[in-house]
């Protein structure tokens, strides 16, 4: 089944596809001066809360109301709203935009708060999603992360690109791009910085770029293959994936570069590491079995216990923030398909029915996955729940769409 934010569809293609046993019911009216406004900012709001899966959009009817306006409950009861968010958008006379809004718990007439902000037109879309930040938080108890930003790559014709995004795919800005592929972009803790590996002296090198300022840092340019960057949580040191000693093996490395220290004497290909958010463990690709599962090691390198054993290929590894996940791809019958696994007990859930998936990354409230994939042919990027009921194709840059990484909370 497919629902659509409406109101949205048109303006960011967003699809939702499932329905999730419990969604909260909410109404976003019409922004005041939403007319005026550059970015319609109550669709924007909508968008966000569907696509996390937790709320089912009210049709608001088009009615315009703001955030001191006093709603009549019983006819929002009516429309089957248990909670309503209104606001306001007004143009300052420096050229920035007022931005107010206010959430009424529909159910109890009880005014849940609101928040303003004066922001410039670049930054309307950001304001949009803090509102579905703040109405998500005070709804669900959990922390929202539409105000974060994802990172990916392209490749169309021969130009690789690495684009910097909102949550929702919008508002991209090209990072870096090279006639040389980019792969493996990895946030840094603090989401000042990205890792990634670049070809463009016609081997795999670690870079890290400033997202700020656009400077880069050379960190590993050893013999041979240099690949699969991973911060630790305190962004300190990377772990990367080396060939300088032969074969492919893990080593950490102070994250301004330096010398590399080898966490594991193995003759296997051990690749793409992933940190426990505790920073105590990393887990890792590896085909010292035979064929390619995940395995976990401590930290500082030693011997390692493997994690997977339902397939016989599993890799990609994240793992959510709380630390209670695995997210990884497993081949099954040729098909490589999104699959979450609870560390605890074992058990693996299939998220997918596609088979080109790549890539799974936690956003950092750990509700949702992003990842790519192929629909009808189209490479694309997707959202899904942790069950894998709801899932929404995000916007993306046009080309080959990839590797997505979901970056940190921004600090306000």
């Amino acid at each position: 089944m497919l629902v659509f934010a409406s109101s949205a569809q048109a303006q960011f293609r967003v699809e939702v596809s499932g329905v999730g046993l419990t969604q909260l019911p909410i109404a976003v009216s019409t922004f005041r001066g939403n007319d005026a406004s550059p970015q319609k900012l109550a669709a924007i709001v909508l968008a966000d809360l569907e696509r996390s899966g937790q709320f089912r959009g009210i049709d608001s009817g088009g009615a315009a109301l703001d955030e001191v306006a006093r709603p009549d409950m019983a006819v929002w009861r009516q429309k089957g709203a248990d909670s309503l968010a209104s606001g306001s958008v007004t143009r300052l006379a420096d050229g920035r935009y007022d931005v107010r809004f206010r959430v009424w718990d529909v159910v109890k007439g009880q005014d849940l708060g609101g928040q303003s902000y004066a922001v410039t037109q670049a930054d309307l879309r950001m304001a949009a999603h803090r509102i579905a930040d703040f109405i998500y938080e005070k709804l669900t108890g959990d922390k929202g992360a539409f105000s974060t930003r994802i990172a990916y790559i392209t490749k169309a014709s021969q130009r690789y690109q690495l684009w910097v995004a909102d949550a929702d795919g919008e508002n991209a800005q090209s990072a870096l791009a090279s006639s040389e592929p980019i792969i493996s972009p990895a946030w840094s803790p603090n989401g000042s910085q990205l890792a990634y590996v670049s070809f463009e002296s016609r081997k795999p090198v670690v870079y890290t770029h400033d997202i700020s300022s656009g400077k880069r840092r050379l960190i590993a340019n050893f013999k041979g293959s240099n690949s699969a960057p991973a911060w630790s949580p305190d962004g300190r040191t990377m772990a990367v994936t080396l060939s300088r000693d032969g074969g492919s093996q893990l080593y950490a490395i102070d994250a301004n570069g330096g010398e590399p220290r080898r966490l594991a004497q193995s003759s296997s290909i051990d690749t793409e590491p992933a940190y426990s958010p505790d920073g105590k463990s990393i887990y890792f690709v590896s085909d010292r079995g035979g064929a390619p599962q995940i395995y976990k090691m401590p930290a500082s390198g030693g011997n390692a216990e493997r994690v997977t054993f339902s397939g016989s290929y599993n890799i990609s590894p994240a793992i959510s923030p709380d630390g209670r996940l695995l997210a990884y791809i497993s081949r099954v019958s040729g098909a490589f398909k999104l699959h979450v696994m609870e560390l605890a007990g074992g058990a693996v859930t299939a998220i997918t029915d596609t088979s080109a998936d790549e890539s799974p990354s936690f956003s950092p409230n750990g509700r949702l996955i992003v990842y790519a994939t192929q629909q009808q042919g189209r490479e694309a990027l997707m959202t899904t729940t942790l069950d894998g009921k709801i899932k929404a194709r995000l916007v993306g840059q046009n080309g080959n769409i990839r590797e997505p990484d979901w970056g940190p909370f921004q600090k306000q």
